[in-house]
């Protein structure tokens, strides 16, 4: 008999990755995920019967230790799903250096989780790879330097890894998030369970027609 397939989520909390990891939980995955607060995430996991982990997504060492423990208690993950950013808001010349250090260091973060991930896969030749962006991902707005920044790179990342992992088997997809997104509402509303459904969506793709990035917004968006 096999086992269920893994599935592993960083940078989790109430909105998207909850519903993902609710989608993923009510279709036979084994799902664990992953945030610096033990106290936030224990309770939110089991809500939907998901294993609570704790990792800091800007540290290279937590990320690398959070794969190592899924792989003792769960097993490798098939599925994984980036999910941190690093917002930070001012003017230019007044942001703190430290700042902006700390948007490189979760866009490196997105670099060690994606790599420990594919370090997994590749034997298998199978596996999906997803990052949450942000309309920050592809327009840098005044004021938004550091998130922009962060977004970009993380884009990049995945667009390159699109390409390198691909003809190996692994889906490896980039969401850019255009819009605020709503805790509550119905299927015309941009909520995170709406978005979540988008995202496993991609995941059924057939690999005859993988999408790299798909922009989310909900139809009274203006773009």
């Amino acid at each position: 008999m096999s086992r269920a397939p893994v599935a592993l989520i960083l940078g989790f909390g109430p909105g998207i990755s909850f519903h993902f990891a609710d989608i993923l939980v009510q279709n036979g995955y084994v799902v664990a995920v992953a945030a610096r607060n033990r106290e936030k995430v224990e309770p939110l996991a089991s809500s939907i019967g998901a294993r609570p982990f704790v990792a800091d997504a800007s540290s290279i060492e937590s990320i690398q230790n959070l794969f190592t423990e899924v792989d003792a208690q769960l097993g490798a993950p098939e599925v994984v799903l980036f999910n941190p950013s690093a917002r930070v808001r001012g003017d230019f010349v007044t942001i703190d250096p430290s700042a902006a250090a700390v948007s490189n260091q979760v866009a490196t973060g997105g670099f060690v989780f994606a790599q420990e991930a594919a370090r997994r896969m590749l034997p298998n030749k199978r596996g999906a790879i997803f990052f949450t962006g942000a309309t920050a991902s592809v327009k840098g707005f005044a004021k938004s330097s550091v998130f922009a920044m962060g977004k970009f790179a993380l884009r990049g990342l995945a667009q390159s890894l699109a390409r390198e992992l691909s003809p190996e088997g692994i889906h490896v997809a980039h969401f850019i998030i255009d819009g605020s997104v709503r805790s509550e509402g119905g299927d015309d509303d941009f909520t995170g369970k709406n978005i979540a459904k988008s995202y496993f969506a991609t995941l059924q793709q057939p690999p005859g027609a993988w999408s790299w990035e798909l922009e989310l917004r909900s139809k009274d968006e203006k773009f």
